[in-house]
């Protein structure tokens, strides 16, 4: 019955996961189609009326990369890596940022002067940055702490939606790799409500973890370089 329940949990979590990304990819691609058949965006028009190509590499370079780094992963404590990730996820979350449904001062101040042909123009080129191994620990990662964070990723159901490489791949995030306190800060937001979710899906995972066990997770996931979790 558990196995039944937690099989249920995860199918509800898989199909809620995909339906916001999903509309607001929608939205901001006909937005796009719409303007790109009438007027040009602001500063993007060219003589006769012709769109002109902007270059979201140069654009990302001089908006993002002090902060996020050029190759998408900086040293900037609490500062996300980008690189790997997939483009749905990144045009979903600067939409929130845009839309003030998540909250961080300086992606809000960003975001809201981009356009939705900005944003898919920066999501569109984020999807093509690699993943960056993270940098060498000073001390080998604690093999009985990592056990643990495999055996919870494999409990809650982690790897139904992140994937066994902890890959992530259209609307789901990438966490191989991802920073340690940037994972520990944010799954311990969604269980206390303090990140919002655009699904249920996260709020219903962690709803049954420990802040320790979270924390476990995150230490695990930073760490992670390959190999299926369940292996």
């Amino acid at each position: 019955m558990r196995r039944r329940a937690a099989f249920g949990v995860a199918c509800v979590c898989l199909l809620a996961v995909a339906a916001l990304p999903q509309q607001v990819s929608a939205q901001v691609r006909s937005k796009g189609a719409a303007s790109s058949s009438g007027s040009s965006a602001p500063g993007s028009s060219a003589p006769g009326g012709r769109t002109q190509a902007v270059d979201y590499a140069q654009r990302f370079a001089s908006t993002c990369a002090a902060c996020h780094g050029a190759n998408g992963r900086s040293d900037m404590a609490g500062t996300p890596v980008l690189a790997g990730q997939p483009s749905l996820y990144a045009i979903t979350q600067l939409f929130l940022f845009r839309e003030g449904r998540r909250s961080n001062e300086a992606m809000t101040a960003v975001a809201k002067t981009l356009s939705d042909d900005d944003m898919r123009g920066f999501a569109d080129y984020i999807g093509t940055l690699p993943p960056v191994p993270a940098p060498a620990p000073a001390a080998a990662a604690d093999a009985a702490r990592m056990a643990k964070g495999r055996s919870l990723a494999e409990q809650h159901k982690c790897v139904y939606c992140h994937g066994s490489n902890l890959e992530g791949g259209q609307q789901v995030p990438r966490i191989a790799g991802q920073k340690e306190e940037y994972l520990q800060a944010s799954l311990r937001g969604f269980k206390s409500g303090t990140r919002p979710a655009y699904t249920q899906a996260m709020v219903s995972a962690v709803s049954q973890v420990s802040p320790e066990e979270l924390d476990t997770l995150a230490y695990y996931a930073a760490r992670f370089t390959g190999g299926a979790a369940g292996k």
